[in-house]
């Protein structure tokens, strides 16, 4: 009889375990980039953290895309929760001043700086190739259609007036570098944090030179138009063979998320990821992100941030 009693018992509570509903996650998209970039990078270190996959109420689920330009548009429609964008398409996208799209983007929101994306552009040493210039009628990789270093690209070659006088070869970076290194392209444009690795491949297969890009932007008028890109050098020795600092100009790079985002939501992934393990464990993945860090976390936001963000760094003194 004990032993039936015993059964029944089990099969009681067995019974009320399975009535229980699990509680389920909601699903969070966090938009990266093309496969090996930096946006990617950090879509997928949040998603592999610890902390954030114990969090129990939401599931971060990285999702790669074309970049910048694609990110800001699904965070802006709410295809995606949060996303890698930088500052300038999040400041011109609200303003309706993308190129050819007039539509204005408000409904995404700035979360935290990540870190300064640089332009870069590479030629091979001996090229004549010594300014924006001097690419009138070469063959220049220009990044990936729908990127941010694609639409960087536009901008500043148009500002510069040779956008539509070189042979423009849409590709990402490993492969332009690749291109590069078989004498399919003159040079190649980067927007993205330094050391690249598609640079470092291409220094190992040719002599490489870095095109000044400071004194053009300068001397252009390019940053009195667009007061969001700083000032920037890349150090000497960056690049094997480029011996001198090489200036340039940078964007930031934007956690953001969709304004309908909880606040809580974007309070307690700021709470796991900024802190002294969540900055180690992103330093881990790349080195790129040393440049995080809760004194930087509202450098190169100039467009509205989303209260759960703001809550989080007032808390943290920065604002």
């Amino acid at each position: 009889m004990k032993q039936v009693v015993k059964i029944l018992s089990l099969l009681v509570v067995a019974t009320v375990a399975f009535s229980i509903p699990a509680i389920a996650k909601d699903r969070i998209v966090f938009g990266g980039g093309p496969a090996g970039g930096t946006f990617q990078t950090v879509a997928n270190a949040i998603q592999v953290y610890g902390p954030v996959k114990a969090i129990d109420s939401i599931s971060v689920k990285a999702q790669s895309s074309a970049g910048s330009v694609e990110n800001l548009r699904k965070v802006n429609s709410g295809k995606m929760q949060f996303a890698t964008v930088y500052s300038g398409h999040v400041y011109l996208g609200a303003n309706g001043m993308m190129k050819n799209d007039p539509k204005k983007y408000t409904d995404v929101r700035a979360v935290s700086f990540l870190y300064g994306a640089p332009a870069q552009l590479v030629v091979k040493k001996g090229s004549g190739i010594k300014s924006v210039k001097d690419l009138v009628g070469k063959k220049v990789g220009v990044g990936n259609a729908g990127s941010g270093a694609f639409a960087n690209c536009e901008l500043f070659f148009s500002h510069m007036g040779i956008w539509d006088k070189i042979e423009r070869n849409a590709m990402g970076y490993n492969d332009a570098a690749a291109a590069f290194g078989n004498n399919q392209l003159d040079a190649f444009w980067l927007f993205t944090a330094f050391p690249s690795g598609a640079v470092i491949m291409a220094a190992q297969t040719n002599d490489i030179a870095m095109i000044d890009l400071g004194a053009d932007a300068e001397a252009s008028g390019f940053f009195k138009k667009y007061p969001y890109f700083g000032k920037l050098s890349v150090p000497a020795g960056t690049y094997k063979g480029v011996d001198t600092d090489t200036p340039a100009f940078q964007d930031s790079a934007l956690w953001v998320a969709n304004k309908n985002v909880s606040d809580d939501v974007v309070y307690k992934l700021l709470s796991v990821i900024y802190t002294d393990e969540g900055l180690a464990h992103m330093v881990a993945q790349k080195k790129t992100f040393k440049a995080m860090s809760i004194a930087k976390g509202a450098d190169g936001i100039v467009t509205p941030m989303h209260p759960g963000a703001i809550k989080f760094w007032k808390e943290k003194g920065v604002l």
